[in-house]
């Protein structure tokens, strides 16, 4: 179908793939819980776009590029490990923080600077940029799905786009949902919400480690 080759199999990888946890779903959830729908749709059409970019240079073969340059590949790896341990510092800081006046009366988490200068479309795009998830999806899952000798190739390529753009929205609209949910405890309940960034810390400080040891 339009030059794409086993469209079932794309898709149960793709069902797969969204579905694991990584720093793009785990940001949105984090905006969402903290600040609202409206900020974790923010925080979602930076991921939108960030992927967009990762599936355009794919499909201009940049991913034929990095597999084919280690230092190039290695240069995008430590910079996207270095960026995602930045922002597990600033979350496990935070975290440290909450634990230390627990017992103080709940804020809005709104209310302090590091919330009020957050910029969730450029966070959360910078993110999507850098995800290992999405690197090694669009770099060896993506282009095995498009069909060399078909004469639209970019056309294949909007098709498995588009399909991965759906299950995106998809599934970072039910985690914007239950962001918010998750809102109210939170600020009942400060230990909670200290416990909750401490793990999204560490799993940050995970996702900056698996991309050091990720292969082109």
């Amino acid at each position: 179908m339009l030059g794409v080759i086993d469209l079932p199999t794309y898709l149960a990888g793709l069902v797969l793939i969204v579905l694991l946890p990584g720093p793009n779903s785990l940001y949105v959830l984090s905006v969402a819980a903290r600040r609202g729908v409206r900020a974790g749709y923010t925080a979602a059409a930076g991921v939108w776009c960030g992927d967009t970019v990762l599936m355009t240079l794919s499909a201009a073969g940049v991913a034929s590029l990095l597999q084919a340059n280690a230092v190039l590949f290695g240069i995008v790896k430590y910079a996207g490990a270095g960026y995602l341990s930045w922002l597990a510092v600033g979350m496990l800081r935070a975290a440290w923080e909450m634990w230390r006046t627990r017992r103080e009366k709940a804020v809005h988490e709104d209310a302090t600077p590091a919330a009020a200068d957050e910029r969730p479309f450029r966070r959360a795009f910078v993110v999507s940029l850098f995800n290992p998830k999405a690197i090694l999806f669009f770099v060896a899952f993506f282009v095995q799905f498009v069909d060399p000798g078909y004469a639209y190739p970019a056309l294949s390529f909007v098709v498995l786009g588009a399909f991965a753009q759906l299950a995106s929205f998809l599934y970072l609209t039910a985690l914007i949902f239950s962001g918010t949910k998750l809102a109210a405890a939170f600020r009942r309940r400060k230990r909670l919400s200290a416990g909750a960034t401490t793990a999204a810390g560490a799993l940050f400080l995970g996702f900056a480690v698996k991309l050091t040891l990720a292969s082109a």
